[in-house]
């Protein structure tokens, strides 16, 4: 019943639906063959990734620049510098050229003005730098249209659907985002005593998380949307029943990653069906026919 919120149940129907024959994807990237095997290790064994594995296992579309994690889109001290210089020097331009052009007491007042710039602009930038950064990224052309929004919204949103539930992960929520106009889903997490997350529950999520970014950078060839899904996934670092390192963090979201790209790329006509169903603001029962190809 995916009415009821309730994960247990959830999970009993779709591994009923598995066990019968009827579906085939659900819980596909954790295990193979009947709920019911005895084996209980999961597919989704975590290895460390580089980022230079990362790109060339995705035909070099994930990259660190695409993720947003550290590529040469991010703003550097050297566009800092950069935009510094040319705010200086644009001011005394100005300046020098008021007291060519205007009146003599006219061009000395838009001198003084011009020469505040600078010091304004460094004010600023000492104590707001993220106006600064926010003005840089701007003027680089980056915006986007409400309708090339809404289908990198959908094509984010089906990655994770996807990817969720080939992980298993029953749906905590599921609704229309009243902003965007494009459903958004929730899964539950798999928790043990006392809220920890296990090391399964932990490489499932990394996977989920990074679904949505990746599935944006297969189309985009960039990911915009992901700042949200990073910092769940930091919550769920601090969640797991271990402690881990800044070290294996990395790794478990490159990793991530690359299991998300795989299981898009191999289910490519399921995805699309999926972000289709986004855009038409299907059910969430229909969203799953159109998975398990039963639509």
């Amino acid at each position: 019943d995916f009415n009821s919120g309730d994960a247990a149940s959830q999970s009993a129907a779709l591994d009923g639906l598995v066990d019968s024959g009827d579906f085939s994807l659900w819980g596909s990237a954790v295990r193979r063959g009947p709920t019911t095997s005895t084996s209980s290790m999961s597919l989704l064994m975590p290895f460390p990734v580089t980022l230079g594995s990362l790109e060339t296992r995705t035909d070099g579309k994930v990259t660190g620049e695409s993720l947003g994690i550290g590529g040469d889109k991010d703003v550097k001290f050297e566009d800092f510098q950069d935009l510094t210089i040319a705010v200086v020097l644009g001011s005394t331009a100005l300046g020098i050229l008021s007291l060519a052009v205007l009146p003599e007491n006219v061009g000395a007042t838009f001198t003084y003005l011009f020469a505040l710039v600078p010091i304004g602009f460094i004010g600023i930038g000492s104590v707001s730098p993220g106006i600064i950064a926010g003005a840089i990224v701007f003027s680089r052309g980056d915006s986007e249209d409400a309708e090339q929004r809404r289908e990198r919204i959908c094509r984010h949103e089906a990655g994770h659907f996807l990817c969720g539930y080939m992980c298993g992960l029953p749906v905590k929520n599921y609704q229309v985002n009243d902003e965007t106009g494009v459903a958004c889903v929730e899964f539950h997490t798999s928790s043990i005593s006392g809220g920890e997350l296990s090391d399964d529950a932990i490489a499932e999520l990394s996977v989920v998380a990074m679904s949505g970014s990746v599935a944006e950078i297969m189309n985009f060839g960039q990911a915009k949307g992901g700042e949200n899904d990073l910092l769940e996934l930091q919550n769920c670092f601090r969640q797991s029943k271990d402690f881990i390192g800044a070290a294996k963090q990395q790794d478990l979201t490159r990793w991530g990653a690359l299991q998300s790209y795989n299981m898009i790329k191999q289910n490519m006509k399921k995805y699309e069906g999926l972000v289709q169903a986004f855009k038409d603001k299907k059910s969430l029962s229909e969203c799953v026919s159109i998975v398990e190809g039963t639509a």
